[in-house]
Formats: structure tokens, C-alpha cells, sequence
């Protein structure tokens, strides 16, 4: 995988990887930036969000569990000191669907899959970060 990292003005930043698509960065105004863009450390905790979420997804899918979305909230705790790396994580999977027709245990298998199997973002963030798992099933 490879990123170019581009400066816009000051500290507002453009990513691009090999999927060719541009993300914009930036810093608060009240360290110099524009505030016109994420912050890279949001987009690591989205990209957390990103790997966990799109695993659930597809092995509920492959389950053939009758679920209609799955959205994912992430709540983040980090260091005090430089670097001020994540330390905890709390990850809540919202399930959407009928909730006599979703089996808890699809779920809970799941999301047991993605955090010692698949998520490579979840191995990286265990390093450093105590990682607790949620989820809720919300009828529709």
C-alpha cells in the first residue's frame, strides 16, 4: 500500500492511497490550521471503525442473518503525554432489523471474529488501547 501526503495551505493536508481517492486533514485554528478536514487521528479511530464495522457486516451477511444496516459508534480515550496514543476504545455495533429474527449469538460471534481474526486495525490498536465491544439490535 502507498500514500502521498500533499500540503494544501498551512496545515491542511490531502491524502491519497492506491484506491485514488482524496482525503482532506487538518489542524484546529488554534494550533495553525484551517480546521477544513478530519484529524489524522480521527481518521485512525474511523479506520477502526471502518475495518471492525465492514467484518461484522459481511460475516452476518454470510450467516444470512436477517439484519437490514449495522452502524458502528466508537467513543476514544487517549495518553496524556506525547504520543498521545489511544488507550481506550469503547466500540458499540448498532444492528437494524426485526429483533425476534436476529440470533444475539450471530452477533456476538461476529464481532468475536473480527477482534481476534480479521480487523488488522484492531491488532494494531490492542498494542496500546484497552478495547471493550457493545452492540444493541434496534427493531425497525
Amino acid at each position: 500500500m502507498r500514500v502521498e501526503i500533499k500540503q494544501v495551505s498551512g496545515l491542511t493536508l490531502v491524502g491519497r492511497s492506491d484506491s485514488n481517492h482524496w482525503v482532506v486533514m487538518d489542524a484546529g485554528e488554534n494550533v495553525g490550521g484551517n480546521n477544513a478536514g478530519a484529524r489524522p487521528m480521527e481518521l485512525v479511530l474511523m479506520g477502526l471503525g471502518g475495518c471492525t464495522g465492514m467484518d461484522v457486516i459481511s460475516i452476518l451477511q454470510k450467516k444470512r442473518t436477517p439484519f437490514n444496516k449495522v452502524d458502528v459508534k466508537l467513543e476514544a480515550e487517549r495518553a496524556e503525554e506525547h504520543p498521545k496514543v489511544f488507550t481506550k476504545v469503547k466500540i458499540t455495533f448498532l444492528v437494524y432489523g426485526d429483533k425476534e429474527k436476529i440470533k444475539t449469538k450471530d452477533i456476538e460471534r461476529a464481532i468475536e471474529l473480527s477482534n481476534t481474526k480479521y480487523c488488522s486495525a484492531s491488532s494494531m490498536f490492542k498494542k496500546t488501547a484497552d478495547i471493550s465491544y457493545y452492540y444493541e439490535i434496534i427493531e425497525e
